[in-house]
């Protein structure tokens, strides 16, 4: 959530950085891990090399990013990772009809909503002609991904104009969704965007060497309490059970390969056992409900496909010491819902690219860094 910028069909999104480690204190199962990146083509083709370099010296194998406006620049920033042993969890996103009214962005009054169109007017013809083009270009350059997505964080006003702004200041529930007018609308966006991920799905099935790569959908920022924001904002979300559960009234499930979730935990009291408690169980009342073990035939299991805590000190070398704890502490709560199969993935956020998240800092990678991609272990 902190860096995913949207204007109209340029939507800024970060590059997730995976490596494929097998926890073996997690029982061996096969758990995606890894950090963003955040912004590759704002650096040049060098900075990006050494980049991909340090990744790979991190034992980092698999990178997300986000498709931004050149999609040759993209395709090559997928290929020189794919040479260097880096595989890419790539994120898409829709085209709209000719001449929809773009939302402007309006940073004084409403910070991190960004401008673009309204899901509603999303144009799967569009789109799936431009999916395909992706696919036959990765198809031409003999590139298989890690995972696909589509959109970014669309349960909340920042990336979805359907949205009202100023909002009435509360998370909607599944019967907002068929009832309250600004609901109708945003469900007006997830049918439209239903059909966009369909579109992905057929020209990802007509690819010659991804047709087998997981489809994800978009991730949902981490919004579990219904009614009034805890703490008064100008704008409304929708919480990630009703925005699941409508998806899946709608098709979901036959459409992807598992759920995408965002979460940033609270980060008061490192070490403290009554904070680490309240982390626990924040995490826990959002996994759980919606995330099915592998091999159930009701759900899915989910991504995590961001996750991190900031760390304001500037000096090198890094002071990573509540950081670090923070990290450590987060990854034994995911290593409960990873042995119960119902985490997949954990991607970490970020590399480079957002200075207060960031784990490679001062030339090296920092002792946060190191626990966020490190082995899995359970209290």
């Amino acid at each position: 959530m902190p860096v995913m910028k949207r204007y109209g069909g340029l939507i800024s999104v970060c590059v997730l950085l995976i490596s494929l480690q097998f926890g073996s204190s997690a029982q061996a199962q096969d758990v995606v891990r890894g950090v963003n990146f955040v912004h590759p083509l704002q650096y040049s083709v060098a900075d990006q090399n050494t980049a991909l370099a340090n990744l790979k010296v991190a034992g980092v194998h698999v990178i997300r990013f986000g498709i931004e406006e050149d999609l040759d620049k993209n395709i090559d920033f997928v290929q020189r990772a794919n040479a260097q042993g880096i595989a890419t969890v790539l994120i898409l996103h829709g085209k709209y009809t000719p001449n929809a009214p773009v939302r402007p962005y309006r940073p004084n009054e409403f910070p991190g909503m960004w401008a673009g169109p309204q899901l509603s007017a999303l144009d799967p013809e569009l789109s799936g002609q431009y999916f395909q083009q992706v696919m036959d270009k990765l198809d031409a350059d003999g590139i298989v991904l890690a995972a696909l997505e589509l959109e970014n964080e669309i349960n909340m006003a920042g990336n979805n104009p359907d949205f009202s702004l100023p909002g009435e200041g509360k998370v909607l529930g599944l019967n907002d969704l068929y009832h309250d007018p600004e609901g109708q609308q945003v469900a007006k966006g997830y049918l439209q965007y239903l059909k966009e991920l369909a579109a992905l799905k057929q020209a990802r099935d007509h690819s010659k060497l991804n047709r087998q790569t997981p489809l994800l959908p978009t991730s949902l920022v981490d919004i579990v309490q219904e009614g009034p924001w805890p703490t008064p904002k100008k704008y409304d979300g929708v919480s990630v059970g009703a925005t699941l559960a409508f998806f899946r009234a709608n098709g979901l499930d036959k459409l992807v390969d598992a759920y995408n979730l965002h979460t940033y935990p609270w980060a008061d009291g490192p070490g403290n056992q009554v904070s680490a408690t309240h982390r626990l169980r924040r995490l826990q009342g959002l996994v759980t409900p919606v995330c099915s073990p592998v091999g159930l035939p009701d759900g899915k299991p989910c991504w995590v496909t961001e996750w991190g805590f900031t760390n304001a000190n500037k000096v090198c070398p890094s002071d990573e010491h509540s950081r670090s704890a923070l990290v450590q502490e987060m990854m034994g709560d995911f290593g409960q819902l990873t042995q119960e199969k119902r985490l997949v993935a954990l991607i970490y956020y970020s590399w480079i690219g957002d200075p207060p998240f960031d784990v490679y800092r001062c030339g090296r990678l920092t002792e946060s860094g190191r626990a966020a991609i490190g082995p899995i272990s359970t209290r």
